[in-house]
């Protein structure tokens, strides 16, 4: 997860602030940004793959998720690179095309839902910093100890600083932290390759042996929400596109980071399967990573994936803190939130977004100290709220394609209109591998930023909602009233 934009002229309602205006002076050539959507991508998730994937499929059903997580995700990078080149004046990703796409209200919610997701999720990367900084020092416990919480706090305010002091420094800090993270992945990668044995791997390779494991249609669904958690922050150089130094380069970075990840990702889960087997996998903790690995190398190979696991996740909470501080950023700018979430530092960074996103994180963490089943609950949620921007950037791209706007009129539109229906499609069967159940938890989430769209409307002079808003916004405060009530009385639960 990874670094930021800035918002240009309020001339643009999406357009990012340029640090020093007609220059090049701040922005961020490909290296930065490719390495702003790796960063983005790489946290924890790849350190505990092998034993989320083997809990509930067998290698076949990983090869099978893995195909379809490359053809789903890819259609979504494509959408990415498509807009960046095809739209240049719509920045921050999401929110812009979920804006452009449907109007203010819809754009605003995507806008929300993301903001929620990415700073209720940097909490969890608070907590499994110190958890993993456990395995060396014990009294940080599962990260959520009264010596962890002091430690993470520390961190974060730290984060705060380094961002304070510019964009563009916080980028190469996050590039060099980037290399530091990957050099132990693909270190673990060539061991493994060197200590793989066909014989494990192709041993009960349907999974059907293990009758826990259920069809292989069961399989394949149990991998999904992982393959996707893994590959959440693929749309960061596109939320920075107003930082880029070059336009292409959004389309370059996307795509660059998409495949290294994809690589990394799925020889990690699949090596694996070669060195201990499905059950043994399944049994490891987390992060599993550590445990295979010491099953070849000994006990250092747990200690390398654990400081590695440390750095990782660190850089990712240094990168997601940026993103969620962006986000609300550049709706305050053209409106949409309120203007108190645009005030910029004289070195163009979002300091009120960025203080107001760490004082909810600190909030956060004091939770998590008092109350550890209320975060979880939250995020679990808040997890599923990120699906929505993604739905709606694909819906976007078929919508141009449909259209045409964006094309030349002799121009091909059938291979557009594909690959954005299959990103569409791709979320909403993401949405059903998560649960729906979670999207109908996500309204007691949404329904309360109505509130933020109205005052921001208001003071900004422009009608709050059309006829078709308003109906939506009166549905999304029925139904998050009701998902409130039915978990208060333990109809539906996160857990």
């Amino acid at each position: 997860m990874s670094s930021i934009q800035l918002k240009s002229a309020e001339s643009s309602a999406e357009t990012t602030i340029v640090i020093q205006s007609e220059t090049n002076k701040g922005k961020l050539r490909l290296g930065s940004l490719t390495a702003l959507v790796i960063g983005s991508m790489i946290g924890s998730g790849v350190f505990s793959l092998p034993q989320n994937m083997a809990s509930g499929a067998g290698p076949l059903a990983i090869v099978i998720g893995w195909l379809i997580t490359a053809v789903g995700m890819l259609a979504l990078v494509f959408i990415y690179q498509s807009l960046a080149l095809r739209k240049p004046e719509l920045n921050t990703g999401p929110y812009a095309y979920a804006k452009a796409g449907f109007g203010p209200f819809v754009g605003f919610n995507s806008a929300w839902g993301y903001w929620l997701s990415a700073w209720i999720g940097n909490v969890s990367y608070a907590v499994v910093v110190f958890s993993a900084l456990s395995y060396f020092f014990p009294a940080f416990g599962e990260g959520n100890t009264w010596q962890a919480v002091i430690g993470a706090s520390v961190l974060l305010w730290l984060v705060h600083v380094l961002i304070m002091a510019g964009i563009r420094e916080a980028a190469v800090v996050n590039l060099i932290v980037t290399i530091a993270k990957i050099a132990p992945i693909v270190l673990f990668i060539e061991v493994a390759v060197v200590a793989f044995k066909v014989d494990i791997f192709s041993a009960d390779f349907s999974g059907l042996g293990n009758a826990s494991l259920g069809s292989i249609t069961a399989q394949v669904k149990s991998t999904m929400l992982v393959t996707l958690w893994v590959f959440i922050g693929i749309e960061g150089a596109s939320v920075y596109s107003a930082r880029a130094e070059r336009r292409k380069d959004i389309a370059t970075a996307t795509i660059t980071g998409f495949l290294t990840c994809l690589a990394l990702y799925a020889l990690v889960s699949l090596l694996s399967l070669g060195i201990l087997n499905q059950p043994e996998l399944a049994a490891l903790k987390n992060p599993s990573m550590a445990g295979v690995l010491e099953a070849v190398v000994g006990p250092w190979g747990a200690i390398l994936i654990n400081i590695a696991l440390v750095v990782s996740v660190a850089g990712a909470f240094l990168s997601w803190t940026l993103l969620a501080a962006e986000i609300p950023h550049a709706a305050a700018k053209d409106g949409t939130m309120p203007a108190f979430f645009a005030r910029e530092s004289n070195k163009g960074v979002p300091s009120a977004s960025l203080l107001i996103t760490n004082l909810l994180v600190q909030a956060f963490l004091l939770v998590t100290l008092f109350a550890q089943s209320t975060y979880q609950a939250l995020f679990s949620i808040a997890s599923v709220a990120i699906l929505v921007p993604y739905i709606l950037s694909g819906a976007y791209a078929a919508k141009l394609a449909i259209t045409g706007e964006a094309y030349q009129p002799d121009e091909s539109r059938t291979g557009p209109v594909i690959i954005g229906l299959v990103a569409t499609v791709y979320g909403l069967w993401l949405v059903y591998a998560a649960d729906p159940a979670y999207l109908f938890m996500c309204a007691v989430l949404y329904a309360p930023g109505i509130i933020f769209y109205a005052v921001a409307r208001r003071r900004a002079g422009r009608q709050i909602f059309k006829p078709v808003e308003a109906f939506f916004a009166i549905a999304l405060v029925a139904v998050g009233l009701l998902a409130a009530y039915e978990m208060w009385t333990g109809a539906v639960s996160p857990f």
